[in-house]
Order: structure tokens, then sequence, then C-alpha cells
């Protein structure tokens, strides 16, 4: 790239309407396919008292570079292991990350691990708090698609609340025992479901 092309890439609708990290949450997906972050996570009778989730985590449709990494909050996880690689030259866990290397298009990584995310907000109260997930490169934030499967015991716990709210971008499907998010956005995403107990 020389010179006038460097400065048509700076100068660029494109690069100037990049998102710097506030939330938007959009109505239509993108023409090119985007990062498809896919979350499930179970709550257990003993998470009520540890806080330790079970996940599951996919990734479709990562970035095509040289070196990536997905991290996790030390101390919030434990038994991180892969499940699945495909398009990724090198995969492997790293402390509490998983560093990837030469990745492909249409790459695909899993996932499982278990996270303290369910904490005990007292009175019979939990909250389960998730992200930030973002897409990221150098200082702009890009689309991404998040879906999370939250499974609970219905007999125990019953939801009182789930932030941010449904809205054009942010669909949410309950039932008794599950609570399904498919989100579209551009930003730091964090989100999260209140529980009250039941017994």
């Amino acid at each position: 790239m020389n010179a006038e092309d460097l400065d048509a890439w700076f100068n660029a609708k494109s690069t100037a309407e990049v998102n710097e990290g506030q939330l938007t949450f959009l109505g239509t997906a993108p023409d090119k396919p985007v990062h498809h972050h896919q979350n499930r996570i179970r709550i257990t009778e003993d998470s009520l008292a540890s806080g330790w989730t079970e996940l599951e985590q996919c990734h479709d449709n990562l970035d095509a570079v040289p070196r990536a990494q997905i991290t996790f909050r030390a101390g919030y996880i434990r038994n991180l292991r892969l499940l699945e690689s495909r398009a990724i030259g090198k995969a492997w866990v790293e402390g509490a990350s998983v560093q990837l290397r030469e990745v492909g298009t249409g790459a695909r990584l899993c996932l499982a691990a278990q996270t303290r995310a369910l904490n005990d907000s007292g009175s019979g109260y939990f909250t389960l708090n998730n992200g930030p997930y973002m897409r990221k490169f150098l200082d702009g934030y890009y689309p991404m698609q998040v879906s999370l499967k939250l499974e609970y015991p219905a007999g125990l716990l019953q939801i009182i609340d789930i932030s941010p709210p449904e809205q054009t971008g942010f669909r949410v499907r309950q039932k008794a025992g599950m609570v399904n998010i498919d989100t579209l956005f551009e930003g730091e995403l964090r989100t999260q479901v209140q529980f009250e107990r039941l017994r």
C-alpha cells in the first residue's frame, strides 16, 4: 500500500463511521457474515451455593487473522478446554484464555468450561452477568452476533429481569427453565439476568 492508498483508506467514509465502543443494536445484518458467538450456560442447584455455572461456547465466522485470542476473567473460569477447531492453524488454552494462530476464512472454535458468573445478591435474589461481548480491531468495534441459551432449575428460580430490555436487534424468548437471547450489535455488550429463588 503506497502513501496515497493509505491516505485514501484513513479518510474513507467507512473508516470515519467505525464504532468507538458505544453499544448500538442493529436491526439488519451486514452483507458479509459476522462473528457469531454462541453461549450455552447451565445453572444447577449447586450453582446457587458456589456461583459456578457450566459453559459451552462456540465462535463461527471468526475474523481471518494471523493471531487472535478469546479471553476470560482470571479467577472466574476453570476447567477450560477446547472441543472443536476448524480452519485454525493452532489453538490452545493458556491460563484464562484461548490463543489462536493462523485463523482462516470460515473458522470455527468451540470450548467448554465452568464460569463463576452467578452472584448471590442476598435475600433470595441472584444475578447472572455476562460479557463484555465485543468484536474489536485496533480502535474500532465491528458488528457481532451473540446467541445466549440459558438453562436454569425452574423449580428453584424464576427470572424477574433481563437487561438490556428486548428491542430491535436484541430478541428475548422465555419459557420456564430457559431463556434464549439473540442479538446483533456493535460496541460492548454486557447482559444481566436477575432471578428470584422460589424455595
